[in-house]
């Protein structure tokens, strides 16, 4: 069987192409991170304008300053579930338009929300609604290119490289997070503090705009995948961009297995089963239950829960954000030699143990520097694996004819997790009783538990995917659950 579409011994130029189109894939990512973390610039300018200026009581008053800085997540909810009949409907590249143009207007929107909406809102305190609305929008963007920038990326990449372009991906989450931190701190130190809260914090907001239209004006030079061509029949246009990946001779031979997988069965969610769909939505629940998304909000808070200064949190959350970045670009050279199992396997052990010995030093008390070393070890657990590999199993594991669907739904129960765990670590972080008996060390318990049941599942139920073609995946959810898991390790490097 054909490798897919290039492989190892493909050409300079065609490998440039495909990393090319790779990169500009991955910029979606970037989006992604970077308009996830830049509302922790403007967190006391959204009190400063639209809440306190509305007296409310305390609770209410934080309750609706949570829902203005996280809303966005409700975005990202609907926007996953979008962008399955999006990437079916227009496309993968088409799809990815309509989120960098949602980037587009919701930073601006979100920066001068006085100037949209006014029919729903007006100025001052009264534009939090606009402010809300261009936020979801935002989250929208967020949700379709959490799906569509690793889907576009595996239907394009050969199969001896597309761990390692998916990856791309991940690196480009984590460097957007890091770079709008630089960028936040670049433009508050325009001015004093007051000017930031009436003025810098626009500017951070409307700075993303700026890769937003990059990625608009660079999706404008890449092709749609040959698989999304194939399944609309334009099988011309499928052909010519497979001969720019490869060569005519293993564009026709791809062409056909594309339109043989996709004549396969029927495009129902459950076509090849249930377990497929299983596998994908609980490596999504995996991925945020073993709280990630905890750390990585509330670093700050658990530094100073640890008795760290304001500034010293600050520092050490740096320190976190490097870690994340240099350990997610060892996954990206890891990932198509050692394997995704091994990976995952490895990460969720790492993250478990890190996660345990940070909850007994929270309980003892004796948080310091062991506490600081536990949680950049889970961090680098999570880099290495679950970070990057999961988005690099839900864009290979599902077959061409349900793929849509089926990783619109993983992504959605994703970001539906993100929120439950964001959520949950504030009530279980901040109850007092729990504090009396664990010191804040509860949470971090849970989510080493969690950790281990995500091995566990990987060892069990996921397959080996490394070196094969997405048509070849296809054929290993025909089969019973131990030989789905026995046959991986045996299948030769040019199946699927």
């Amino acid at each position: 069987m054909s490798e897919g579409i290039p492989n190892a011994g493909q050409p300079p130029a065609e490998a440039m192409l495909v990393r090319g189109l790779a990169f500009v894939a991955a910029l979606g990512g970037l989006l992604f991170g970077y308009d996830t973390a830049v509302i922790s610039g403007a967190v006391g300018a959204i009190d400063h304008n639209f809440i306190i200026p509305r007296g409310l009581p305390e609770t209410s008053a934080h309750s609706l300053s949570g829902w203005a800085i996280s809303c966005a997540l409700l975005g990202c909810v609907i926007g996953a579930a979008l962008a399955g009949p999006m990437s079916q409907k227009i496309g993968r590249r088409g799809g990815l338009l309509v989120s960098a143009i949602l980037f587009v207007v919701s930073s601006a929107g979100s920066a001068y929300p006085e100037f949209g909406f006014l029919w729903i809102g007006g100025a001052g305190p009264e534009a939090l609604t606009a402010f809300i609305l261009y936020r979801i929008l935002g989250g929208i963007g967020i949700g379709v290119a959490s799906m569509l920038s690793p889907l576009y990326i595996a239907e394009i990449a050969p199969p001896a490289q597309r761990g390692q372009l998916v990856t791309y991906q991940q690196v480009a989450i984590v460097v957007g997070m890091t770079l709008v931190y630089f960028v936040n701190w670049f433009i508050a130190s325009q001015g004093d503090d007051q000017w930031v809260l009436s003025t810098g914090w626009r500017f951070m907001l409307l700075s993303a705009a700026i890769p937003a239209a990059l990625f608009f004006a660079l999706l404008l030079l890449v092709p749609e995948t040959p698989r999304w061509l194939v399944m609309k029949g334009r099988m011309s246009e499928a052909k010519a961009v497979l001969s720019r990946l490869s060569n005519e001779n293993e564009a026709q031979v791809v062409l056909k297995e594309i339109d043989e997988s996709l004549r396969e069965r029927s495009g129902t969610l459950f076509a090849f089963g249930a377990l497929v769909v299983f596998v994908g939505i609980m490596l999504s629940v995996f991925q945020q239950f073993i709280g990630i998304n905890a750390v990585l909000y509330y670093a700050p808070l658990m530094f100073q829960n640890m008795g760290a200064s304001t500034d010293s949190a600050l520092l050490q959350t740096i320190i976190v954000g490097v870690a994340n970045i240099v350990f997610t670009l060892i996954a990206l050279v890891t990932v198509d030699r050692w394997g995704r199992k091994p990976l995952l396997i490895l990460g969720g052990v790492v993250m478990a143990i890190s996660m345990i010995s940070l909850g007994f030093l929270f309980h003892s008390g004796n948080v310091g520097t062991a506490a600081l070393i536990a949680v950049i070890a889970y961090i680098a657990g999570f880099a290495l694996s679950w970070g990057p590999v999961v988005w690099v199993l839900l864009a290979e594991i599902f077959p061409n004819a349900i793929k849509g669907k089926a990783m619109a739904l993983a992504v959605a129960m994703q970001w539906i997790a993100n929120l439950f765990v964001s959520w949950s670590f504030k009530v279980l972080d901040g109850n007092s009783a729990l504090n009396a008996m664990f010191n804040h060390g509860f949470s971090y318990w849970i989510y080493g538990v969690m950790s281990i049941l995500a091995a566990l599942f990987v060892w069990r139920f996921v397959p080996e995917t490394k070196g094969r073609s997405l048509e070849a995946i296809q054929h290993l959810w025909t089969k019973q659950p131990h030989e789905l898991v026995e046959g991986s390790a045996k299948a030769p490097a040019t199946a699927l």
